[in-house]
């Protein structure tokens, strides 16, 4: 009876999943008269290979495609099985959403990815669809200022395990475009445990909340693009202690290419 009540929520939401999957797919092959450009010009990818001091190494990809000048659909995906998520059942994350270009300089990037593997149902047997992650990314870019704005909650599904796990995930960077090859900033990122089934209310506390600057190199006329991040902890005595995990550093590798 438990395993039966456990596959009908999953059957649920499985459902909706795939409901929401095909209203963005009609989206994206709909083509209105207002949409420029040849198909190929309408589509684009960015993908990154990144490096951290907690995650490991993870590859990234996000992509676009052109709907009309005020929409886009937008698709992304995050290989954590390269570095610690090869732990967590191979963790993978895969998204759709929309960008929406607000001007030249801003977008709005709301999106919705699905997690797969075993650290938000409770680090059990990895399963398909083990959770959710609602984010939201607010992109500025201009001739001598870019900031970026990133926020997701990794919100864990009940599979049968004792417990599951939630996440926020969050940073804010802001620099000063040196020259058409090099930009400079601050960037701060924090990673905390919210809790979850069975875990008592005061269970929330920082992995990590670090500041410090960033450096980027790119391509002049856009491509391909170097950023590294250091920063130092901000975290109290005692919540490094909550987290039984110490690291008075973080530092962050990024090369990224735009197809």
């Amino acid at each position: 009876m438990k395993k039966h009540f456990y596959f009908s929520r999953f059957a649920v939401f499985s459902k909706k999943v795939c409901s929401i999957l095909g209203i963005l797919a009609l989206l994206a092959i709909h083509r209105p008269a207002a949409a420029q450009g040849t198909e190929d010009e309408k589509f684009s990818l960015n993908v990154l290979l990144n490096s951290d001091i907690f995650f490991g190494f993870y590859p990234s990809f996000q992509g676009k495609y052109k709907i009309n000048e005020k929409l886009d659909f937008s698709f992304y995906g995050i290989l954590w099985s390269g570095g610690t998520g090869s732990g967590w059942g191979n963790w993978t994350e895969f998204g759709v959403g929309v960008n929406l270009p607000v001007s030249d300089n801003l977008y709005i990037l709301p999106q919705i990815g699905l997690l797969s593997g075993s650290l938000t149902s409770g680090l059990g047997t990895p399963v398909l669809g083990e959770g959710i992650v609602p984010n939201l990314t607010l992109g500025y870019s201009s001739e001598k200022l870019e900031s970026e704005l990133y926020g997701g909650y990794y919100l864990g599904f009940d599979h049968g395990n004792p417990n599951t796990n939630n996440y926020l995930h969050y940073w804010i960077n802001g620099g000063i475009k040196l020259s058409k090859l090099i930009s400079a900033g601050v960037h701060l990122e924090h990673l905390r445990f919210m809790g979850g089934k069975n875990h008592p209310g005061n269970a929330s506390f920082d992995f990590y909340n670090a500041v410090g600057p960033y450096v980027k190199i790119g391509k002049p006329n856009g491509g391909v693009f170097a950023r590294f991040i250091g920063g130092w902890d901000l975290r109290s005595t005692k919540q490094v202690e909550k987290s039984e995990y110490s690291q008075p550093s973080f530092f962050k590798l990024s090369l990224g290419y735009v197809f």
